[in-house]
């Protein structure tokens, strides 16, 4: 089964097709290797299954949210855009969950729990392999590093599920144990992670707060220190009633002042934050909020909010006025401020959906709270400047005091002003803490991987049904290779592909052997396959050439040597001489000559000597054991073959033949090693060339039938010898089986009965 390109009778070139048939016949002829592929490949799959380690996987699932509230990157504030890059949220957390930072803090903690379980036995992979595991020995040296087990962590599979927030991670190991606990802390570290990221902000707020409770309660000891001392050194003193309405009144915004202070320096930490995190993906657009929150008409309303606070905050300590009137003043300028701050939120929802606008995707969110925390800190910007001066107008009046009083006053000012800020800052940072503390992760455990009780690879199963399939692939393969690789005859339709005719097949059956017995097999075995075979070939010389009454001499040849062409002419000579015909087969193979072998004679005299003249005609002519069938052999091989095959002397002995017998067979040597088939060729009446099944090679076959094709047109066809009929016509085989099986039975019956 070749594939190529062959020309027709016209000289056209034809695309050759290979049939269902085709790849049936080739399977049959490569069926042994086929097999033993396939077991082959069946074998090693069943001991690698059986060989092969258990391997458990472990999986933890987990639920990732946006977070919301107390974060940085907090939910949306626009209901329209609640549900705006979800997908690349996630997309961003398995990100972090595959980075090397938090494969580190799993690697650490994985050693920090080995050395806590200290049982060797339940772990697996986090071993060296350099060191050999000793049992009930926990010696880190045994363990990898933790470079080596951060590398090893990237095997760790984490997955989305479709659809869902669920992310999963899975962790295999020939360990259970392993596989649960790797599987788990990976979860846990990256909860935790998550949930310091969650709260960075409000840990660095609680984190200034705290320092500054510190130094406010320690400045607020040192005062009641030296106020004490005062007392006892110049006595106590009473101020009187407004005297202490006017300290009253300036450490009230005193510590109000400073008080905002520190809520600006929240608010600038704040800021801060938002803006490192802007920058990282756009420095710019952290200037251009600045400039919303700066821009002169909210700045105008800020400052006008912070007036009218501050003149309710004056109305409300003035001891001069009455209930009343501080009632009214009071009323008026909170309709105001209400007004005010209504304002200011229209303009900051305007601020916001233009930001939404123009800032990137990944960081609008980010970008609105940003400029709320620039406003705010205006805001408190604005508040700060007008308390100052409120404090710069009291303490003027402060200082009209009489000396001794206000030195006094001065402690019990100061007194109470880190009184009144100790306690905001406490209420701050109780607050903070309580909001610290309350403040989710975006991550939630939802389902703990838990110890395998079954491994999930290998797949035994599957394993050997793949290396059944793989074995009889490659074994189809080397078939089809070997077809591919393989350009030799096989089959009638192989030659019939090249537009050669085909005279017939000589059958190479199993169970006959090529012992010399029967080479003859005309007459050694006449009822056989073989007979029957040489007889429908001559049938089909007899009538190759219906343009000439009567083929007087047939020349027989090959392409290359050992493809059976004496044996053929042998054959051929005594299924004619079958019919009655004077026959003789005529040995010119004078390179390498064998006839003499086949009929059991000796090669001397042959035909040569008769040509040197050294022996009579009758003496070369040798009788075989059919009638009717004469042998001449070669005789002593002369120094040159093609002179004596080709002189005029070799032209008059064919017929000298012809003339004594009715059939010359002449059997030659390989056409395409030497000139001498192509000479006689041109004198024999018909020419046959012979082709071995699985050993003749098209192409040298191609090559023999053009230099046997020329202007005397002797060239009849093709005969296909050690055609094998099982690889090539399997229902031909059955019925030659049938035939010759009962025909040899029948044989044995008729000499068991002659016995």
């Amino acid at each position: 089964m070749n594939n190529g390109l062959n020309r027709n009778s016209g000289g056209f070139e034809m695309e050759e097709t290979n049939s269902l048939k085709d790849y049936l016949n080739l399977i049959k002829l490569n069926l042994i290797p086929i097999l033993l592929i396939t077991i082959t490949g069946l074998t090693v799959s069943i001991i690698f299954a059986l060989m092969a380690k258990d391997i458990y996987t472990a999986t933890t699932a987990m639920k990732i949210q946006k977070p919301s509230g107390g974060g940085i990157l907090d939910a949306p504030l626009l209901p329209e855009f609640s549900d705006f890059g979800n997908d690349r949220f996630i997309a961003n957390e398995i990100e972090i969950l595959k980075s090397y930072r938090l494969r580190t803090i799993v690697a650490n903690a994985l050693i920090d729990s080995f050395h806590v379980i200290a049982e060797p036995d339940s772990f697996y992979n986090i071993f060296d392999p350099k060191f050999e595991i000793v049992k009930e020995s926990n010696d880190s040296k045994k363990l990898k590093p933790v470079t080596d087990l951060v590398e090893m962590l990237e095997d760790t599979k984490i997955e989305q599920k479709r659809g869902l927030d669920i992310v999963t991670i899975s962790y295999e190991s020939h360990s259970p144990f392993e596989a649960k606990l790797i599987s788990n802390t990976y979860a846990d570290a990256y909860e935790g992670l998550s949930l310091r990221y969650t709260r960075q902000q409000l840990t660095t707020v609680v984190q200034f707060l705290k320092e500054q409770r510190k130094v406010q309660y320690t400045a607020l000891l040192n005062v009641e220190e030296r106020l004490k001392v005062f007392q006892v050194e110049g006595g106590i003193i009473a101020l009187d009633d407004q005297a202490k309405a006017l300290i009253d009144m300036l450490s009230t915004f005193e510590a109000q002042r400073d008080a905002t202070y520190i809520e600006m320096v929240v608010a600038e930490k704040t800021i801060e934050v938002y803006k490192a995190e802007i920058n990282k993906k756009n420095p710019t657009i952290g200037k251009y909020i600045k400039s919303y929150a700066t821009e002169p008409r909210m700045k105008a309303l800020q400052e006008s909010i912070a007036d009218f606070e501050m003149r309710r905050d004056l109305a409300i300590s003035d001891t001069t006025i009455s209930d009343a009137s501080e009632n009214i003043l009071v009323e008026q300028a909170n309709r105001r401020i209400d007004e005010l701050k209504s304002e200011l939120d229209d303009e900051l929802e305007k601020y916001k959906v233009s930001i939404f606008a123009a800032s990137p995707e990944e960081i609008r969110e980010l970008s609105v709270l940003l400029l709320e925390a620039e406003v705010k800190y205006a805001a408190l910007q604005s508040s700060y400047n007008n308390t100052k001066e409120v404090v710069l107008d009291y303490e003027a009046r402060f200082n009209e005091l009489p000396d001794q009083t206000i030195s006094f006053a001065r402690y019990q000012r100061e007194l109470g002003v880190y009184e009144k800020l100790y306690v905001l800052v406490e209420e701050k940072y109780q607050e903070s803490m309580i909001a610290e503390q309350s403040t989710a992760g975006n991550v939630i455990i939802i389902d703990p991987a838990i110890r395998p009780l079954e491994p999930s690879k290998p797949n035994r199963k599957l394993i050997v049904i793949i290396g059944l399939i793989l074995g009889m692939g490659i074994g189809f393969g080397f078939a089809f290779v070997k077809d591919f690789m393989d350009n030799t005859v096989k089959t009638p339709e192989d030659i019939q592909k090249k537009n050669i005719t085909v005279l017939g097949w000589i059958p190479k059956i199993e169970g006959v052997t090529d012992n010399k017995e029967f080479e003859f097999i005309i007459a050694k075995k006449s009822d056989s396959i073989y007979s029957e075979a040489f007889r429908a070939l001559r049938t089909k010389i007899q009538f190759a050439k219906i343009d000439k009454h009567r083929i007087n001499t047939i020349h027989v040849t090959s392409s290359t040597p050992s493809e059976g062409k004496t044996t053929v002419s042998v054959n051929i000579a005594g299924s004619f001489a079958q019919t009655n015909r004077k026959t003789v087969v005529l040995d010119c193979d004078l390179r390498k000559p064998r006839m003499h072998k086949v009929f059991g004679g000796q090669r001397y005299p042959g035909f040569t000597d008769y040509f040197l003249g050294n022996i009579d005609f009758d003496a070369i002519i040798h009788k075989s054991e059919l009638p009717h069938l004469d042998y001449i052999t070669a005789g002593t091989i002369p120094p040159n073959p093609s002179e004596i095959l080709g002189s005029e002397q070799m032209i008059a002995f064919i017929d000298k033949l012809k003339g004594i017998y009715d059939l010359v067979v002449i059997d030659s040597p390989p056409i395409i090693a030497v000139t001498d088939s192509e000479i006689l060729s041109r004198i024999a009446d018909a020419s046959i060339l012979v082709a071995a099944a699985g050993e003749t090679d098209i192409e040298l076959m191609t090559k023999a039938v053009e230099l046997m094709t020329h202007e005397n047109k002797s060239f009849i066809g093709v005969v296909l010898n050690k055609f094998s009929y099982r690889s090539g016509y399997g229902s031909y085989y059955k019925y030659y089986y049938y035939y010759s099986h009962n025909r040899e039975k029948a044989k044995v019956k008729q000499k068991s009965k002659n016995v």
